[in-house]
């Protein structure tokens, strides 16, 4: 972050950064609420809401990943493996 003048100036990686803490907090929010809706069409509202918060959160998450500002790297295929497999019957058991 610059000052100027005594003024905070966000350079663009500062406003992505921000803009992702922003769609993870309503991604976050949208899975607490929408269970507990009790109206269908507000459900529904808020279930187009979180889609667009999801497609927003990957554009900023890929906007950073292709600056070289959010770097990551694939997991191995055993690991991808094993997680599935332990979400997997974690959901049989639900």
């Amino acid at each position: 972050m610059q000052t100027n003048n005594d003024a905070q100036v966000l350079n663009d990686q500062d406003k992505l950064e921000d803009l992702l803490s922003e769609e993870k907090y309503l991604i976050s929010a949208y899975g607490t609420f929408i269970p507990e809706a009790s109206c269908p069409q507000l459900r529904q509202v808020l279930t187009q809401n979180l889609n667009g918060c999801v497609e927003n959160q990957y554009a900023v998450f890929d906007q950073m990943s292709r600056m070289g500002w959010y770097p990551t790297k694939d997991a191995p295929a055993a690991d991808v493996t094993a997680a599935r497999d332990k979400f997997s019957q974690l959901q049989q058991t639900l």
